[in-house]
């Protein structure tokens, strides 16, 4: 095949060629938006080759495939990315050079892929690109929304949701596959026999169906052929299902389908459309997998010998009902074989111990929505239940029930028809086994494992950081990229006086890019010279924005009361969404931004502290904090964060967790020891005693504690707002409906963990050392690590196999070692 990328001439005789076929024009005469369009034409068409050489030797060596199924696939931006990663970012950048175009300028025309919300969606893509750059056949399935969850905009001080139209110069990754368009069935009613040999039949009389049609998108590994697939699943009309008289109202319906992510549920109306989505892409992903793995092998006795499929949280539940329903109504096979089948083919991944995100369907909506469904559900908690009666467990059977409380339990139904259960960090698995599903892990001791999270190096050092990256590479070379545990040979170097200037050097030119970033879009002016600390994440109470900006409040209020007081000087940077009915977390935001203005406003206090929040976080936001931090804000309350994954991006960019014991950050401490971090505050066993006797008396804490008292007092004393009412949210969230996340409890031990930090801060060579012991300690925390747990541990994985001239035809370099090894 003619590679177009071998060379500078041939990319832009490629590109000019392109352009003219496609819009009628020459590239001079183009609009940026259609050169941005064909440059992301040509790269999706070479990654074609590999992904040709990719299914074509999966299919000749019949390799083990894996299906994630996540709601979320946070991509980010990918043209960067799948140029780096087939290595020829310089080939195009050079050549648009000569064109006179600036690579970067049409990289910002790529809007952010709004499919997902928030970390499950990040860890999903995450995953998408360590599978494929381990070699490993890994495919997502998804849902393509037309829109993400929202634009976020601050206007009044407040956070207004604006539609997120990432869509508008479409997607230039994508490709329609309509040929392989599934129906989907909804509602309706249900006619059942058994025969006269007793076997089951059922025929469904759906009210609903509409066609699900695939748009794929090349999922592009490091240095390799390997090209997986995400499957992402648009909803269109079923031209024979529409009723006369009814189209507008079916039209809307369909449309609805794949509108958004996490339409509000906060009406039964709301609650059906998740639960529609939740199937929607269930059926249409099973659907595929089975026709993909009967091309190949022609009977489904083997499906899990060479598939395997991982739900991410509980959303994709249903493909475990699904499944079966597909076994034994479409394939004829007996509840036990189908069983059997399903259990050995199907494993979960839980991601909280929030009961409200331990989703739950009224039995009532299944029922209706999905009759033949529910019935199986029915099926397999009563065999279920039979199970633990001849265990002798009855008394154990009610915490573990599928169906209770005219509820089905999504949580439940996975432990029961998977063969593994993994949490995503050391502290999340443990107290999935010892406490909310202790029940399970007795019943199934061998059923639940950890699997610790981790994020793809490639994107967030490599690619998102290069500046950073050529220093890593001038004193370690660039082994790290394929094998981040290398990085760990930085820490030969942490003592040189060298490195830590010239990192000092990085992390200022880092600071200025984002000082630039907020100057043009917020119109505020940052000191690079301050200490940047950045809190980033989805807006929740758990997560204890606000206790980081109740400390911001308490300095303020105090140098303004005693000019002598002074502290290192500091900019604080948040970015976050808050769900659009969650009242307690927008107001929280409402706070930040009115303190923010107020102390940016006041020369007194603002060359000591600015506060910068960012709206609409997202991926490339993110790669501009991340990349700028000194200190990193992991503060949830202990035992609330499954692992987090902010904390390891910040960390392997050379920032120091400031943070409780939860999630990865105990692992993280593990890493780089307790001199390299800043831990404070109440541990999950300190929050279980405070719980069980009762203990915690917010009214004593607020009127011991002058600092406290002061800075909740000044949310009703018109400090920050004219209206005294403005935050009693946030007033009687934490003195009427006593502090559920400890803000109060933890306060102070917040203070002195931030006035040690600032300590920290003024001795260079000790803030430096730990910065490099930071970056060299991260390897760990690389999803590489974590996929090749889940491929030897649960699925089974084996690496895709190529010749050498295969790697060759594909552009990838030929390590002769390797190929010897």
């Amino acid at each position: 095949m003619n590679n177009i990328f071998s060379s500078k001439e041939t990319f832009k005789e490629a590109l000019r060629a392109e352009v003219s076929a496609r819009f009628g024009r020459d590239l001079e005469d183009a609009y940026d938006e259609e050169r941005y369009l064909a440059l992301g034409a040509l790269i999706r068409d070479h990654a074609g080759n590999s992904w040709k050489l990719t299914k074509k030797s999966v299919r000749a060596n019949g390799t083990k495939q894996l299906y994630y199924f996540s709601m979320e696939f946070l991509m980010g931006r990918l043209m960067v990315n799948n140029l780096m990663n087939m290595g020829i970012y310089d080939v195009v950048r050079d050549g648009l050079a000569d064109l006179g175009l600036d690579i970067h300028n049409l990289e910002e025309l790529e809007c952010d892929a709004g499919l997902g919300n928030g970390g499950l969606g990040r860890l999903a893509a995450c995953f998408l690109d360590s599978l494929a750059s381990l070699n490993l056949a890994g495919n997502g399935n998804c849902i393509r929304y037309h829109y993400g969850l929202f634009k976020q905009e601050i206007v009044n001080d407040e956070q207004v949701e604006k539609p997120d139209c990432w869509l508008r110069l479409g997607n230039v990754w994508e490709v329609w596959k309509p040929q392989h368009a599934v129906q989907v069935k909804f509602g309706g009613t249900l006619d059942a026999y058994m025969d006269q040999f007793g076997h089951f039949h059922s025929h469904h009389n759906p009210a609903f169906v509409v066609r699900a049609v695939p748009y794929d998108v090349p999922i592009v590994g490091y240095n390799t052929p390997t090209t997986n697939t995400l499957r992402l699943w648009d909803a269109e009309v079923d031209e024979e299902s529409v009723q006369a008289g009814v189209l507008n109202k079916y039209l809307n319906d369909v449309q609805a389908l794949t509108a958004n992510v996490y339409p509000d549920d906060s009406t039964y109306e709301g609650k059906e459309l998740r639960l529609k989505q939740e199937y929607f892409f269930v059926c249409a992903g099973v659907d595929q997998l089975i026709h993909n793995h009967l091309r190949v092998y022609g009977s489904l006795d083997n499906l899990a010998e060479k598939t395997a499929i991982q739900l991410n949280d509980t959303h994709p539940v249903l493909v475990i009902p699904e499944l079966m329903r597909v076994l034994m109504d479409d394939y004829d096979y007996d509840w036990d074989q189908a069983w059997d089948i399903v259990t050995r083919t199907v494993a979960y991944t839980n991601h909280t111990i929030m009961a409200e995100a331990l989703e739950r369907w009224p039995q009532e909506m299944m029922r209706s929505l999905l009759p033949r469904v529910y019935m199986i559900i029915e099926e397999i908690e009563r065999r279920f239940h039979y199970e633990v009666q001849h265990a002798g467990k009855e008394h154990m059977f009610p915490a573990m029930s599928i169906l209770s409380n005219n509820q089905v339990n999504m949580a439940n139904l996975a432990v029961v028809g998977s063969h593994s259960v993994n949490g995503v960090a050391k502290i999340h698995s443990e107290i999935l086994i010892n406490d909310v599903m202790a029940s399970f892990a007795s019943f199934y001791p061998g059923r639940f494992n950890n699997k610790t999270n981790g994020v793809t190096h490639r994107r967030w050092l490599v690619y998102s950081n290069p500046q950073l990256t050529e220093l890593l590479k001038k004193y370690i070379g660039d082994s790290f990229i394929k094998h981040p545990e290398d990085l760990e040979k930085l820490m030969a170097y942490v003592d040189d006086p060298k490195l830590q200037e010239e990192f000092f050097e990085v992390k200022l030119e880092r600071k200025k890019i984002l000082a630039a970033y907020v100057k043009e879009h917020l119109g505020i002016e940052v000191d690079v010279n301050t200490i940047f600390d950045c809190q980033s994440k989805r807006l929740h109470a758990y997560k204890r924005q606000l206790m980081n900006i109740f400390h911001i409040m308490y300095l303020y209020l105090r140098m303004k009361q005693d000019p002598n007081y002074r502290i290192t000087p500091t900019t604080y940077f948040f970015s976050a969404k808050a769900a659009p009915g969650y009242a307690l977390a927008k107001e929280i935001i409402k706070l930040i931004v009115k303190v923010a203005n107020r102390i940016n406003g006041d020369p007194q206090v603002s060359q000591y502290m600015k506060v910068v929040f960012i709206p609409n976080y997202s991926v490339s936001i993110a790669e501009l904090l991340i990349n700028a931090a000194d200190v990193s804000e992991q503060i949830s309350t202990a035992g609330k964060e499954a692992s987090g994954t902010g904390n390891m991006k910040y960390m392997m960019n050379g920032a120091l967790t400031l943070g409780t014991l939860d999630g990865a950050n105990v692992e993280i401490v593990d890493c780089v020891g307790f001199e390299n971090a800043k831990i404070f505050g109440l541990k999950v066993e300190d929050i279980e005693c405070i719980r069980r006797e009762n203990s915690y008396d917010v009214w004593r804490i607020y009127h011991s504690n002058p600092k406290l008292r002061m800075v909740i007092d000044s949310l009703r004393n018109c400090t920050w707002s004219e209206n005294p009412n403005e935050f009693q949210l946030i007033f009687n969230d934490l003195m009427l409906h006593k502090d559920e996340f400890f803000v109060l409890a933890d306060f102070d031990a917040y203070l002195m963990a931030h006035a040690d930090v600032s300590a920290w801060y003024a001795d260079k060579p000790a803030w430096a050392r730990a910065m490099l012991v930071n970056i060299a300690k991260s390897g760990y925390f690389s999803s590489d690590r974590t996929i090749r747990e889940y491929a030897k541990e649960i699925w089974g994985l084996d690496e895709i196999k190529f010749t050498r001239q295969e790697r060759l035809e594909a552009g990838c370099t030929v390590d002769d070692e390797e190929d010897a090894a």
